[in-house]
Parts: structure tokens; C-alpha cells; sequence
């Protein structure tokens, strides 16, 4: 069951829960920390697309179109369609011979209310190439032209790029096909529902790729690389995934799903952190993240100084006043021996 993880004050008043579970997996599948139900199935959202965008070099789609290492990085993110962002998808496009229509992400304006703004401001409607899924979707068409499937249908569970990615899903989270839930994800391709346990394995596993054959690991390396030498591709100016990555420098990969999930590698220990916020709040969900990582001593002090607005989130009103802020009101469960789940 869910435990209660932040408290939201107004004044000096509770004026709101949240509750949730968090899991710390090593890459040798040990539970090292736990809070709540380290199996309770949830979405994985895009906190799956770092997974997703192995398939990109596997397929030998990055070889055959020149995919740089910034393009790499923008397949793994839910960008907010700065000017970099859109630049690199038409960069993408462009060497795919392909159209921004072909991306059959819905439009949208970016999921940064800054940026959102500054685009309606400046005269521009939605566009497909401003969805945060837009690298993803890039990514899809690079397998999906270069294996000669249907362009018009590749967001479609049975096509078989999406069965491509999922046995890749199936491998690294090391859950059975059968076993996966599917659902419509906000970007309209298919979703995974699997345990938080797994979602932490994964990133173990990513976080230490010498356990992966000689092809998957090259993929992991380049991925992880990716992300790790973009950050600011990942999310964007001052975003969570974004700043975590730069301020940490090199010790670990973090990635947002929508509706308030969260994966995190660390890389010089081969461990996976999953975080679900039961209700979904997402302003919430870096708090959090970053008491876990706080609570494990994954990050110094001076990294806490640099991603400190992250950790205690300020509640502001419209005059600018601070009225409140969400705190983190948990401590994570130890096992008495490092678990093994089966």
C-alpha cells in the first residue's frame, strides 16, 4: 500500500497529502531501499524511452542516418520545444528524408508554460514537432523507414516496430511480454504497466552495462552517453531531468514519466530508483526524488545547493508571495539483507 511520502503546507497548516512508493534496486536485482509497494504495477510513461531508444542503434537506424549523439539524447526526452529542441528534430527529419507530418504525435504547444507562452506570443500554432514525444517519434520512424514498415501505421501496438520495442522493454525490465500491460500513452503509441521493481531494474542495468552482451551494451553506453553529454535536451532550461543530469555530473541519468513517475540511474554504483506519486501531481514529484537521493547520500552538498528548488518546493501565490511549500515527510525502509525479488 502507498505511504504518505509529502506533505503540502499552507501557512502552517497541511493542506495537502501525497502519497506514494519508491523502490532502490542494484543491477544484481537486490532491493537495497523501499518505501510503500516496491511491486506495485503502474505505468512507466517515458520514463521508458532512454529503453525504447536502444532500438534506434540495435536496428542500425543511428548508423545508417548519421544519428549524432544530441539527436540520440532528444529521442530519450520530453523536450520543451525550445528553439534547440525543434532545430534538432528538423535535423533528424531531414536526414530521414521525412516530413513533420510524418510524426503522428499529436500537436501541441510545449509542456514548459514559459515556453508555451513566449510561441502563442509570437504568433505560432501547435505543431507536431513541439510535442515533448517528438524525439521519440523520430526515433520510430528512423527504425520503421529503414525496415521498410508502414510509415502512416508505426504508432499501432501490432506494427512491428512498437513489437520491437517492447521485446526490448521485456529484456532490459526482465518482464515477460504476456505479463506487460498496455495502454495509449499521451503521445498515442503504446504504454507499459509494470512493476516499480522492474522500472528500478531497469535502470540499474543501464547504469551498469557491463552485464548486457557486446550489442546492448555498446546501445546502453551510447544512450546513457547521450543523455549524459545533453542534458539540456533531455527536458530543458531548468528542468528537473535536465539539472539533475548537469549538477551531478556524470553520477547518474534521471528521467520524468507524466502523471508523476520517476527513474534514476546511478552510474558508478549500478543502482535504479522508481518513484510513483499515487495521485499524479507532478509539481510535486522532484521532491520526492531528491530526498531519496538525499536520504542515500547519492548526492553531496553541493549538489543538494545546486538542485535545492527542487528538493523544497516553494508554494507561490499570484503576488509573489510564498504561502506555503511541499516538504518531504517519509524515511525509506532498509531490508534486514539485501532482497532479492524472483
Amino acid at each position: 500500500m502507498s505511504e504518505i511520502l509529502l506533505h503540502g503546507t499552507r501557512g502552517n497548516k497541511v493542506e495537502n497529502i501525497h502519497r506514494g512508493d519508491i523502490v532502490i534496486v542494484d543491477y544484481k536485482k537486490n532491493i537495497i531501499a523501499y518505501l510503500g509497494d516496491p511491486n506495485k504495477r503502474t505505468f512507466m510513461r517515458s520514463c521508458a524511452k532512454p529503453i525504447q531508444a536502444l532500438s534506434v542503434i540495435e536496428s542500425g537506424a543511428a548508423s545508417s542516418y548519421d544519428i549524432s549523439q544530441k539527436e540520440l539524447a532528444l529521442m530519450c526526452a520530453s523536450h520543451y520545444a525550445e528553439q534547440f529542441h525543434v532545430d534538432t528534430i528538423a535535423s533528424i527529419l531531414k536526414k530521414l528524408g521525412l516530413q513533420e507530418e510524418n510524426l503522428l504525435c499529436g500537436p501541441t504547444y510545449s509542456i514548459n508554460e514559459k515556453v508555451s507562452e513566449a510561441l502563442i506570443k509570437t504568433g505560432n500554432s501547435k505543431r507536431r514537432i513541439y510535442n515533448n514525444c517528438s524525439g521519440k517519434h523520430a526515433g520510430m520512424l528512423a527504425i520503421s523507414k529503414l525496415k521498410g514498415y508502414e510509415l502512416s501505421t508505426y504508432n499501432e501496438l501490432e506494427h512491428p516496430l512498437q513489437q520491437m520495442m517492447l521485446k526490448s522493454i521485456s529484456e532490459v525490465c526482465e518482464v515477460d511480454k504476456e505479463d506487460i500491460g498496455i495502454g495509449i500513452d499521451g503521445c498515442g503509441v503504446p504504454v507499459v504497466e509494470i512493476p516499480l521493481y522492474n522500472m528500478a531494474l531497469s535502470f540499474a542495468k543501464l547504469a551498469h552495462s557491463s552485464i548486457f552482451d557486446t550489442v546492448r551494451r555498446n546501445a546502453v553506453d551510447s544512450v546513457v552517453g547521450a543523455m549524459l553529454e545533453y542534458p539540456e535536451m533531455i527536458a530543458g532550461t531548468d528542468g528537473f531531468c535536465t539539472e539533475l543530469i548537469k549538477h551531478t555530473h556524470g553520477k547518474m541519468i534521471g528521467k520524468l514519466g507524466a502523471d508523476s513517475v520517476y527513474c534514476i540511474g546511478i552510474l558508478e554504483h549500478g543502482i535504479g530508483i522508481a518513484v510513483k506519486i499515487e495521485d499524479g501531481n507532478m509539481r510535486v514529484l522532484s521532491c520526492a526524488v531528491m530526498e531519496v537521493l538525499n536520504q542515500l547520500g547519492y548526492i553531496n552538498a553541493q549538489e543538494e545547493m545546486a538542485l535545492k528548488s527542487f528538493h523544497m518546493i516553494d508554494i507561490i501565490n499570484s503576488l509573489n508571495q510564498k504561502v506555503g511549500e511541499v516538504q518531504p515527510v517519509f524515511k525509506l525502509k532498509t531490508p534486514v539483507s539485501p532482497t532479492a525479488v524472483s
